[in-house]
């Protein structure tokens, strides 16, 4: 069969339909996930075009994937989360959408006041499970959209739900059909796609879903969860761990609309960003994360991340604040306790602090020569020096000439007697045994003793 691709221009030929595989023992790729050994990564070497959307953006589940794996956040703690959110994806909703629970009183408050902000972005959706009195919720909000887990595998297919695809698959569309009767936009969320028999389920499963969304003319969007983060993007790996390949073929063989895939991916394996990244390229518009990454385990892609990665993938921030990142870390630590870790990128205490006296040097004489952009400017962050005893002259030198009373254009030299007793007061406190940084208030305490015209007292 040859059909014309309108997207590409080209003539395609078709020469397999795939029908769901309704099997009688449950697929688990025992070659693959051994369980008693860490999975394995295979290759068939088959390489698939890369073909990124017109538009990307990214979709938020922090109050929903994330808050479940955390102390229950307080209603202000999302509606100010929410707003920040609002802010940082900018005017042209580079944040596109924001997923909420609906089962708890404090959820439901939650989403009342945000959709009182009238925000246009994020769109506010939700979540339920593949029950239809579910729906009853997201209709009382008059939510437009919402999640349906439609979970993929076999492992959850024979396992968990003790079904057989074939019941599975008909209990999904059953589902499906009653959004759509009632005008709701379901969004399948695919879960444990990279444990899934792609040919077998995925392909079938998908090419339904399409039939129901052209008889009603309207959509039906497909998450695409690599729920333990097995998901790898080297090329010529094979399915059903090929990023690539997943994407390439719901787009392809099931014909989904790139607007209507979006990747959820988890860090188990340390690939959240990296897959996430590569599901935009390989033709999924949307892209799934958190704040911080929370999320079960070691958590789901973080959002601050993906707004780097959207930044340098189209060389334009388009309405992005990335200052806001800074806002958010700070509330998530201030009001809500959260640590987080110091060297997380972008949001970490360290993330563009040196404790390296080498470095420190290399700063003093040019900022770019150890930092990765300007992280004043895109996240109101100023570079950081940390004190131990690997910070050296230079170190100490760069941290008084931003933290004093120095004069505006003077900088004090490495080579200032002074810094060669506040250096041996430092060394001295590691050869005691200290583990410790030098803190500021113990910097100042120096100041003030061996170079006093900088004092914060005078």
């Amino acid at each position: 069969m040859i059909k014309f691709n309108k997207r590409k221009n080209t003539l395609e030929q078709s020469e397999y339909y795939y029908q769901l595989q309704d099997v009688e023992e449950p697929k688990l790729y025992r070659d693959m996930f051994t369980y008693g050994e860490v999975p394995k990564i295979t290759f068939n070497y088959r390489l698939v075009p890369m073909d990124p959307p017109e538009e990307i953006w990214i979709t938020d589940t922090t109050f929903r994937d994330g808050q479940q794996s955390m102390a229950p956040f307080k209603t202000e703690h999302i509606v100010d989360l929410f707003t920040m959110l609002h802010r940082l994806g900018g005017k042209k909703g580079i944040i596109r959408q924001s997923e909420f629970f609906l089962y708890s009183e404090r959820d439901r408050k939650a989403i009342t006041k945000c959709l009182e902000k009238g925000y246009e972005f994020p769109e506010v959706t939700g979540w339920i499970r593949a029950t239809e009195s579910d729906f009853k919720l997201v209709k009382e909000f008059g939510l437009k959209e919402t999640g349906i887990l439609t979970s993929c595998s076999d492992y959850h297919i024979f396992l968990k739900l003790k079904k057989t695809r074939k019941q599975a698959m008909n209990d999904y569309l059953k589902i499906v059909n009653a959004a759509l009767e009632l005008g709701i936009t379901p969004r399948c969320h695919f879960e444990d796609v990279t444990r899934a028999d792609f040919y077998g389920f995925i392909i079938p499963f998908a090419e339904e879903l399409m039939k129901l969304a052209q008889q009603a003319k309207t959509k039906i969007k497909i998450r695409l969860c690599d729920t333990l983060g097995l998901g790898v993007i080297h090329a010529g790996a094979s399915l059903p761990r090929s990023v690539h390949g997943i994407v390439h073929g719901l787009s392809h063989l099931a014909e989904v609309p790139s607007e209507w895939l979006e990747w959820h991916g988890h860090n188990d394996f340390y690939r959240a960003v990296s897959n996430a990244t590569a599901a935009w390229l390989y033709g999924c518009s949307a892209a799934n994360g958190t704040f911080l990454g929370i999320g079960e385990r070691t958590g789901n892609t973080p959002i601050e991340g993906l707004i780097m990665e959207y930044i340098g993938l189209r060389g334009d921030n388009n309405g992005i604040d990335t200052t806001v990142l800074t806002e958010m870390a700070e509330y998530f630590e201030t009001n809500m306790g959260y640590k987080i870790p110091h060297n997380q990128p972008f949001v970490g205490e360290n993330f563009n602090k040196t404790f390296a006296g080498i470095h420190a040097d290399g700063l003093m004489k040019n900022q770019e020569i150890y930092t990765i952009f300007d992280t004043e400017k895109i996240l109101n962050r100023p570079i950081e020096i940390g004190i131990t005893d690997k910070s050296g002259l230079s170190g100490i030198s760069f941290w008084i000439n931003n933290h004093t009373n120095i004069p505006k254009g003077t900088t004090v030299d490495k080579n200032e007697p002074a810094l060669s007793e506040i250096k041996k007061w430092i060394d001295d406190q590691y050869l005691a045994g200290r583990i410790t940084s030098i803190s500021d208030k113990e910097m100042h305490d120096l100041i003030d003793k061996h170079l006093p015209k900088y004092s914060q007292k005078k």
